[in-house]
């Protein structure tokens, strides 16, 4: 039996510093310093080159600190939603084996640079931002498996996603798409499509032809509950949300 890992948790503690003995060793695995009130943290985090797990989510913090890069060893997650971030430094490319990111809720006009190089992502979670377009090197991030970009203002996707072809849900709900993206056609192992509370009035036929999809939902859209691809999804046992 492996040993549990290494875990410092500080999860609602009251904090609006980080203290001391968090950097009183350098191996710590998991670090949880969520639901405080800091605004900072200071550089001594990227000694910390044993973490493979790391949660700032829920603060105050408009930025974080170059050192974040330094965290080579993060592999697992990186949460930094809920914060006041309007962007990442470049240094945080260099975590290019981390599996599961979540920006969300922070005030991100589009996906920092710094994500295009973090080509290990399998989940990537950019929710109830400001971003209203989306860069072409998002087809980078050939790994993903789950992208959600829910509460957004985005009206369109980049061609480029048709290169997510892992990806197994894409939650696209509360946007402004006026149609499904032209690009999702090319998504083989698609499984959940959520694009609930958007402006899509019509199906393309192609949708129905999206050979793993096992649910779409639609609701808030005005789409047509007897139009044909909708027929022909639930025929073949897709659930169908109108």
């Amino acid at each position: 039996m492996s040993a549990p890992p290494r875990t410092l948790n500080l999860w609602k503690a009251d904090l609006r510093s980080v203290p001391a003995e968090a950097w009183r060793r350098t191996d710590w695995e998991v670090l949880i310093l969520a639901d405080n009130q800091l605004t900072a943290v200071p550089a001594e985090l990227g000694r910390l080159r044993a973490l493979h797990t790391l949660d700032l989510g829920h603060n105050a913090l408009t930025a974080v600190p170059d050192a974040l890069g330094d965290l080579t060893g993060l592999t697992r997650y990186l949460y930094l939603h809920d914060n006041r971030l309007t962007g990442l430094p470049d240094t945080l490319g260099a975590l290019t084996r981390l599996g599961y990111l979540n920006l969300g809720e922070n005030p991100l006009r589009r996906l920092p640079a710094a994500v295009d190089s973090m080509t290990g992502l399998v989940e990537l979670r950019v929710q109830k931002a400001e971003l209203t377009q989306l860069p072409d090197s998002l087809g980078g991030l050939d790994r993903l498996r789950e992208l959600w970009l829910g509460g957004n203002a985005l009206a369109e996707l980049p061609g480029s996603v048709a290169a997510l072809r892992e990806l197994r849900l894409l939650e696209l709900r509360d946007n402004a798409l006026p149609r499904v993206p032209e690009a999702l056609a090319a998504l083989p192992l698609l499984r959940r499509l959520d694009l609930r509370g958007n402006r899509i009035g019509w199906l393309p036929p192609w949708i129905a032809w999206l050979p793993s999809l096992e649910k779409l939902d639609l609701r808030w859209n005005s789409v047509d509950d007897g139009a044909e691809p909708v027929r022909a999804l639930r025929a073949r046992g897709c659930v169908v949300l109108t």
